[in-house]
């Protein structure tokens, strides 16, 4: 079962990118491999995948086309663009710092806490 995850609008992006940097892809095969990378940890719904490529389409980070799969049946498939790819190094930076900071204080308040626990035993 997945957790709600509150953070998941900020990283869709990111995600979405670091999977068209591999390979093009449509959205539900993206939602897919988002799921089961994250070993179901992450559910993120295809409408909020749909609103982030929209996003990325418009900003020119990435682009789609057709692709005609069986008899009479189009898929949408999207492709990183050279200005997405440059996007997703910033956005890398970025989650990575940001994550880091977030650990330094967490890691600084848990050993405060303790520290306080042990002067007051």
């Amino acid at each position: 079962m997945a957790v709600k995850n509150y953070f998941i609008n900020g990283i869709t992006e990111l995600l979405i990118l670091s999977i068209l940097q591999k390979q093009d892809s449509y959205v539900y095969e993206m939602t897919k491999m988002i799921e089961k990378n994250s070993n179901n940890l992450l559910s993120i719904s295809q409408n909020t995948i749909y609103t982030a490529t929209y996003k990325l389409e418009n900003e020119r980070k990435i682009s789609e086309y057709s692709k005609l799969v069986g008899k009479k049946r189009t898929r949408i498939y999207y492709h990183i663009e050279e200005e997405g790819r440059i996007f997703l190094k910033e956005l890398q930076q970025s989650y990575t710092q940001m994550t880091i900071g977030v650990q330094n204080v967490l890691h600084l308040l848990e050993n405060h806490l303790q520290e306080g626990e042990t002067k007051d035993e």
